[in-house]
């Protein structure tokens, strides 16, 4: 009945599947004509097509015979045909869509079709994937195909050098990580010239839409939704000491559960009772840290709580092996999807210190952010945007949400036959585990191979040791052993194989039934003859018959993940291509998730059906209660997500707004009419943001309302940008407010013209850029950690009946502005403050200058020496500020 009614009336999905189908027959007509062309001729297609483009035919005109193209050359040059679904996969990716396909369906020769044609536009295409390894791998083998074709192909390496950055984005296609793509723009945002940025590559607003125009992200639910929860953060070394968090952390080790604190396993977070709180007082007073006369939440404490909180999470919610590992001296985090160690990624909000004291470690200097952007805005600034996944349809309303994507299902290839077997659900997870550990012995026994994926290093460890109890030779992939993954991996389908992965199931490396047996040549790493090689390609291949007639891949999870589309992507290791295969998931209701989310409702239907420990219960209730649960922490993560999206648009649209106008800066080889309207603005603002009355009001008026405030805004006005301002001749010419700002900014711009006339005007030129530029950076990133604290503390204005959004959109701005007029009253005050020097140097046309400002920064070869100024001690500036708050 079912089956019927999908025929009558077809999903949404199905009809799109129909439509580009339509599409194929078209270019498989073209292929005998593109047979019977030369290598020569199919590559001079190319410059056809680009000179088609060029005249006015778009890319979807030029679809047919681009793909056709594409298909010959890939048979010619990698010994690879494309399938017809894979048309229509690649199709899918030309409009802006989400193709989920299978395990084994060939994504990566998929995304050559969209590749090449909307690379013959001239606009960057970026090819994304989930590390540095895939990135390398498919570039080097596509490569081979793009540049037949007359293409060039690039690649974004970790350590790859400025130059060569640089030549990978002039490429026609660009291969590389999220994290790759997502840094170098910030680092263009961060550069003082157009030379020292690589991503973009001009100031032109319609030239930078080229260098965004069309990415095409390998799997993408990893990168959209698994990784958008972490921004994507520069930043430097901040001030401070990192001895509070050993004394905060001897308080917390003391704290009892329950007693003192108690956890929330759902937020991850743990929060102090009041005895608690008590308690952590006292102990803090007693070593002298809580400031005297006040608690936790006194504004003069704030930043002990924020050192305790951190210390909470660090002791009693994060764990060892779980959450991080301790390798060299050094916390490493792991990650929660993948399993894999992350290496020089650090925790914010000093989790990272705290950790590093929990485990008596080296406490590094807390960072202060520089730059930061979530992978959501950086990816929706692409003019099209699409991915390719096995598993996307169970995210398919929040790609659809957030990126405006939908999601098409491809047709497999070959029929899936895999078998996908009921949860096998205990009492406890000491029961689970035996359950584990007796069916990869059948396994084993019966040579049919074995892929186990586990949610930690712990449970991994764990099933290693019971299994070497049995003597089963198998093999661990976790974050602590994770440097042969694609070989381990490759090899998971090989005879007797038992492989354990943690979080991670591989992707992007296909596990063939019997072995890859490419991969083993590859390994051995010595020269191979011919005859050898045919020798182990059917030993391979009678490997794999026998794996078939086993059933295939059994796949089991050790756990159910927190999300149904993790398991999935486990499950999606086996059946590839049409193979057999099994897979089942082992549950126990001490597992995490069952222990957060199930209801007391499935416990109780256990415990009273009278089960023992080692018994097993399979029934569609329980099932739909695991899928319950996981759909509950899939909303939970949903939200987060949505949160961090919502606060962060606001900050990216003041990040938009400072980029922009570092743009226009860099742009322009002359700003001295930038400086001239910052100086105007800052003058009229020296007096009147001080004083409650309007511009129109005498300066007598204001001086006898409050003498001594008034001369101290005087000396202040004075010291910051070096101005003689008499308050006797502004009262005897009834001088108002703004009379009196429009002298100060006459003598603001007469200084500055004084300091500079008998230097070169192109070198005072690029000293003003470098000036601004500097100034709006520094202003910028101390903002950055003003919207941070902000961000952190807001959530408490909900007890105050507002709403905490609202709050943060309102203040957040009035903070913008107020950095904004703060980069303008900087750079005034360094101007007028400029005191240049022009030494002769052998030619008379370069001269070398020694700028003195309050930075005591140098511009050319010769720095001159300044007396040092204390830390603690008001700066010289003027600012009115502490000198390591300031300019220190």
């Amino acid at each position: 009945m079912l089956t019927l009614l999908k025929r009558v009336f077809p999903s949404q999905n199905d009809r799109v599947v129909k439509r580009l189908s339509s599409q194929i027959s078209k270019i498989n007509q073209l292929e005998e004509q593109y047979q019977r062309l030369t290598d020569e001729e199919l590559r001079q297609k190319t410059a056809d097509f680009k000179q088609q483009y060029q005249a006015g035919m778009t890319l979807d005109h030029l679809l047919n015979d681009a793909f056709a193209c594409v298909r010959e050359a890939s048979k010619r040059v990698l010994g690879l045909r494309h399938y017809d679904v894979q048309l229509i996969g690649g199709m899918a990716l030309h409009q802006g869509h989400i193709a989920e396909m299978m395990t084994g369906e060939g994504k990566t020769l998929v995304a050559t079709l969209p590749a090449y044609l909307n690379a013959l536009s001239g606009h960057a295409v970026h090819v994304v994937t989930v590390n540095s390894y895939l990135a390398q791998r498919d570039s080097d083998w596509m490569s081979k195909l793009y540049g037949f074709l007359g293409l060039t192909t690039g690649v974004l390496l970790p350590n790859a050098t400025h130059a060569e950055r640089k030549q990978a984005y002039q490429s026609d296609i660009t291969y590389g990580t999220n994290n790759e793509f997502g840094f170098d723009y910030l680092r263009d945002h961060m550069a003082s010239s157009l030379d020292e940025m690589v991503q973009i590559t001009s100031f032109d607003v319609d030239e930078q839409k080229k260098s965004h125009a069309f990415a095409i992200i390998d799997e993408v639910d990893s990168i959209l939704i698994d990784d958008a929860r972490t921004p994507l953060i520069i930043s430097g070394f901040a001030e401070g000491t990192t001895a509070i968090y050993q004394h905060v952390d001897a308080v917390v080790k003391t704290l009892v559960h329950h007693d003192d604190f108690t956890i929330n396993e759902k937020e991850k977070r743990a929060y102090l009772t009041d005895k608690g709180h008590h308690l952590v007082e006292e102990l803090l007073a007693d070593k002298q840290l809580l400031k005297p006369g006040g608690g936790l939440f006194d504004p003069a404490n704030l930043d002990l709580l924020y050192y305790c909180n951190a210390a909470l999470k660090a002791n009693f919610v994060l764990q060892k092996d779980i959450d991080y590992i301790v390798k060299d001296g050094q916390i490493v985090i792991i990650d929660s999807n993948t399993g894999r160690a992350m290496s020089g990624r650090r925790w914010s909000d000093g989790f990272h210190q705290a950790v590093e004291a929990k485990e008596r470690v080296d406490i590094q200097k807390e960072n202060q952010t520089m730059a930061s952007i979530t992978l959501q805005n950086y990816f929706l600034q692409y003019q099209k945007l699409s991915g390719m996944t096995g598993t996307a349809l169970t995210e398919a309303s929040e790609f659809s949400e957030i990126y405006g994507l939908s999601v098409l299902t491809i047709p497999t290839n070959k029929p899936m036959i895999r078998i996908d077997k009921p949860d096998s659900i205990y009492l406890t997870e000491q029961a689970k585990f035996k359950a584990i550990v007796n069916t990869i012995k059948q396994c084993y026994e019966r040579g049919q191979p074995v892929l186990v994926g586990t949610t930690s290093i712990d449970s991994s460890e764990r099933l290693s040791k019971e299994l070497n109890k049995f003597k089963v030779t198998h093999k661990v992939l976790n974050a602590k052993f994770h440097q042969q993954e694609a070989l381990i991996i490759a090899q998971a389908g090989c005879v007797k194989a038992v492989t354990i992965a943690t979080n991670m199931a591989g992707r992007g490396t296909d596990i063939v039934l019997g072995g890859n047996y490419e991969s083993y040549i590859q390994a051995l790493n010595k020269p191979i003859g011919d005859a050898d090689k045919q020798a182990i390609k059917e030993r391979f291949a009678t490997e794999q018959k026998r794996v078939i007639e086993l059933g295939g891949l059994y796949v089991i999870g050790s756990e159910r993940h927190d999300s149904r589309r993790i398991d999935n992507q486990l499950r999606g290791r086996s059946g590839r291509q049409g193979d057999p295969g099994v897979s089942r998931f082992y549950i126990s209701l001490d597992d995490p998730l069952m222990r957060v989310f199930s209801s007391d409702k499935t416990q109780n239907i256990m415990r009273f059906a009278g089960m023992k420990e080692a018994d097993s219960l399979e029934h569609p209730l329980l099932n739909r209660s695991v899928e319950n649960a996981q759909k509950k922490m899939e909303g939970h993560h949903f939200d987060i997500r949505k949160q961090l999206l919502k606060f962060d648009n606001i900050a990216n649209e003041q990040r938009l707004m400072v980029y922009q106008q570092r743009e226009e800066l860099m742009s322009h080889t002359d700003i001295s009419d930038v400086i001239e309207s910052m100086m105007l603005k800052t003058s009229q603002r020296t007096l009147s943001k001080n004083l409650t009355q309007s511009r129109d009001t005498l300066i007598e008026e204001c001086y006898l309302t409050n003498k001594e405030r008034f001369e101290e805004l005087l000396l202040t006005i004075q010291s910051r940008f070096h101005v003689q301002v008499n308050v006797a001749d502004w009262i005897a010419d009834k001088c108002t407010i703004g009379a009196a700002e429009a002298g100060i900014h006459t003598q603001m711009l007469s200084n500055f013209h004084k300091s500079v006339q008998h230097v070169e005007a192109q070198l005072v030129r690029k000293l003003e850029k470098h000036i601004v530029l500097q100034t709006l950076d520094h202003v910028w990133r101390e903002h950055l950690r003003t919207l941070d604290h902000l961000r952190q503390n807001i959530h408490f204005r909900g007890y105050a009946q507002k709403n905490p959004f609202d709050e943060y959109r309102k203040e957040s701005f009035a903070l913008f502005e107020e950095m904004l007029f703060e980069v303008q009253e900087t750079v005034t005050s360094q101007m007028c403050r400029l005191k240049l020097t022009e030494v002769e140097a052998q030619e008379e046309k370069n001269p070398m200058i020694t700028m003195q400002t309050n930075r005591t920064e140098s511009v050319g070869n010769e720095k001159k020496a300044v007396a040092k100024q204390g830390r603690n001690e008001p700066c010289s500036c003027g600012s009115g500020k502490k000198f390591k708050h300031c300019c220190g």
